[in-house]
């Protein structure tokens, strides 16, 4: 009897929170990442508590990384029956330990305050956390972790390898082999891709001998400012609010993006080049991060592994603090005079952040950088959009600081890198049929499929949320 391919999009078509992609093989579930989605309160709770699928069904999951809009509904997925393997590489497991913990003290901790709101407004209703910290033990339970270019089987006739996806520490592209018969038919998804020539880590790999790919498209409508430009804008962000006594306020989120601000304000100290300020992350999550990546040194580039040698260590220098004491983090805002602020989280949905930026928004003096994307309807987003009031912990705030963007400091892809990418595996893979674009707003998606399709006559897919595709060996690639 012949195998039977399909691939339904369960998340993060549409958007670029909550990744969940299913892939079927006759009978047997295979779950690509699982992330929780970020926005509206109410949309946010309806899209991560109700699975459009039966966790218990599932066979086995492939994470491609740990940022949390592609791991952090995992617990969920456990504690709503899921028994089966978290397939991983070994710093993704490292940070999920970390990250999932992190992100249900998160989910406990949002549960309890609005319980004490209901309860001040007489409500009887009860909100349960999404899950708990004991469910993100359970979870980590279930991981089992694999170097990049080791294949291993999840099924009889499915092949899995990860490929470096240059985006994160540990992050992957999935390269699937779906054995039918004979015949060998690939699916590439590529996670979120990273930039070339990023600090720290190494450019991603492109897979060749394609038959369908799952292309990021986060950044698919934008062109990112050149990578060599990120330390300078840094630089002059920080001496121009300092020169006014200033804070400058860094949303980040506590995987890569601070450890990449971090390794620039190194450099610019031992080059001399900063105002002497304090620098502080605040963000207990952020420092044990830090941590694990000093033990995956083998994720890096080159050149991090040199200055490695050269400094000892690219994450710290004399005016950086970590702060992890919640008293310690809460006299910061008590500060006279200009600092610097990195904390965590990166959309300014949870986290300390929401403490900084209610201190600070209102302050011309001040300003807010934001170095990472910011989906729609999150605090972050209402910021970059300038919206001259925004609400912090239920109160408005009249936006008066700066608002910065470092576009330079995205560790997405950008249309061109996409573009790129396609084009590569385009040129390697003669049986190439179709890209699916995810993980992406409408415009960007919009704007991709059609470079694409006019530039490298690519058969682009927008699929929708919940449809379904048979990855039939016979669809052709379109010609047109």
């Amino acid at each position: 009897m012949e195998i039977n391919f399909t691939l339904t999009f369960q998340g993060a078509a549409g958007s670029t929170t909550g990744s969940r992609h299913l892939l079927q093989v006759d009978d047997k579930l295979i779950l690509l990442d699982c992330g929780l989605y970020q926005g509206r309160r109410e949309e946010t709770t309806r899209q991560n508590k109700q699975f459009r699928f039966n966790p218990a069904a599932l066979h086995s999951v492939l994470l491609s990384h740990a940022h949390i809009d592609h791991s952090g509904n995992l617990p969920n997925l456990v504690k709503q029956g899921f028994g089966g393997t978290i397939h991983t590489t070994t710093a993704t497991r490292d940070l999920c330990q970390v990250m999932l913990l992190d992100s249900a003290h998160i989910q406990e901790h949002d549960a309890e305050w609005l319980n004490r709101r209901n309860r001040k407004r007489g409500r009887g209703e009860i909100i349960e956390p999404l899950y708990t910290m004991d469910d993100a033990n359970e979870a980590m339970g279930h991981f089992q972790s694999v170097g990049y270019h080791h294949p291993f089987h999840v099924l009889q006739d499915v092949k899995v390898t990860f490929y470096d996806a240059g985006h994160i520490l540990g992050s992957s592209s999935v390269i699937i082999d779906l054995r039918r018969g004979e015949e060998v038919f690939r699916l590439a998804y590529t996670g979120d891709l990273g930039r070339a020539n990023l600090p720290l880590l190494r450019d991603p790999e492109i897979p060749h001998n394609v038959d369908w790919l799952v292309l990021e498209s986060t950044y698919g409508s934008r062109i990112h400012d050149p990578i060599g430009e990120a330390k300078e804008e840094l630089r002059e962000t920080i001496t121009r609010v300092a020169a006014r006594g200033g804070k400058i306020i860094v949303p980040s989120f506590s995987v890569e993006r601070t450890q990449e601000v971090i390794y620039y304000l190194n450099e610019l100290t031992n080059e001399g080049r900063l105002p002497p300020i304090p620098v502080f992350v605040d963000s207990p999550l952020a420092i044990n991060v830090t941590e694990i990546f000093r033990l995956h040194a083998d994720c890096f580039d080159r050149e991090t592994r040199r200055l490695l040698l050269e400094d000892g260590d690219p994450f710290g220098f004399s005016r950086l603090s970590y702060v992890r004491d919640v008293e310690e983090s809460k006299r910061l805002n008590s500060l006279v005079g200009p600092c610097m602020i990195i904390s965590a989280s990166g959309m300014c949905e949870a986290g300390r952040i929401r403490h900084h930026l209610a201190n600070s928004i209102e302050d011309p003096k001040n300003c807010i950088m934001f170095v990472g994307y910011q989906a729609e309807n999150t605090l972050g987003r209402k910021i970059v959009e300038r919206q001259p009031e925004v609400n912090i912990f239920g109160e408005p705030y009249r936006l008066r600081a700066e608002v910065v963007t470092l576009n330079t400091m995205s560790g997405h892809a950008d249309q061109n890198d996409l573009a790129a990418y396609a084009r590569v595996v385009r040129d390697n893979s003669p049986r190439l049929k179709k890209v699916f674009l995810v993980h992406g707003e409408e415009e960007s998606r919009t704007a991709l499929a059609a470079r694409l399709r006019a530039d490298l006559g690519l058969k682009a897919v927008i699929p929708q949320l919940g449809e379904r595709h048979l990855l039939d060996g016979k669809d052709q690639r379109d010609p047109s």
